[in-house]
């Protein structure tokens, strides 16, 4: 454990070095949710924006840090050889996995405190009752998310892995009804997202911190991506960019 805890510091340590990722996990959400709760630019439905933003901002700091900054990160590790070294010490490929796995946590609860903070003081709440809801949401949206980051890190090279990581965030954080209103979307590509992880993750959010329950069919289809992409990348991963 202690080993755990001394590579858990390092993770933690390389993350607040790194300005772009301190952008991508903490900065961008954070932003987003200021600027479109304040100015209303986006479609959001006909209900309380903050109440469509905050749960929605919430799954875009899920996709952000499980998806974006582990994937990119673990493929440069993985391209720059650490993970071929971490795993002939001490320390090992499974310590060096639940210290990364630990980092995702803590830095999504630190994620998690600092939107609803914020959501707070512009005047939104959420029911008590939908707090156990949202967290399996949100445990559920990061094994898809970790399994996807992964399965693309682990297999491509670090350069591709990057525009691959960010494009499909894009795409993503667009077309899945996370910030901007599925319905005002044609129904071409609600039809193809809902079938991805953001947005059934962002309708488990929202729903249940309404005070609602979520569609079935978003935790069905929710569940199954947190159960095959982790399959898929312990398949796919190669810890060296040569292997």
């Amino acid at each position: 454990m202690k080993l755990v805890l001394v590579q858990l510091k390092t993770e933690l340590r390389m993350l607040l070095r790194n300005g772009e990722q301190l952008l991508l996990i903490l900065g961008i959400p954070v932003f987003l949710l200021v600027f479109f709760g304040t100015v209303d630019v986006l479609p959001t439905g006909s209900g309380d924006p903050l109440s469509f933003l905050v749960p929605g901002i919430l799954a875009v700091s899920v996709m952000s840090t499980s998806m974006v900054s582990l994937g990119i990160s673990t493929g440069f590790q993985r391209s720059y050889g650490v993970f071929t070294r971490l795993g002939l010490t001490p320390l090992g490929t499974t310590r060096l996995i639940a210290a990364k796995a630990l980092s995702i946590v803590l830095v999504e609860i630190l994620q998690i405190v600092l939107i609803c903070i914020a959501g707070s003081l512009m005047g939104w709440s959420a029911t008590f009752s939908g707090v156990i809801g949202a967290g399996g949401g949100v445990l559920l949206g990061t094994l898809a998310f970790s399994g996807i980051g992964l399965a693309l890190s682990g297999r491509l090279r670090a350069e591709i892995n990057l525009a691959a990581q960010n494009g499909l965030y894009l795409v993503l954080l667009l077309t899945s009804g996370m910030i901007i209103d599925s319905e005002s979307m044609p129904n071409q590509i609600t039809a193809v997202s809902r079938w991805f992880p953001a947005q059934p993750l962002a309708e488990i959010l929202r729903d249940h911190l309404a005070g609602t329950t979520a569609p079935l069919t978003s935790w069905f289809v929710l569940l199954g991506w947190s159960t095959i992409a982790p399959i898929a990348a312990s398949r796919l991963f190669r810890w060296s960019a040569e292997s």
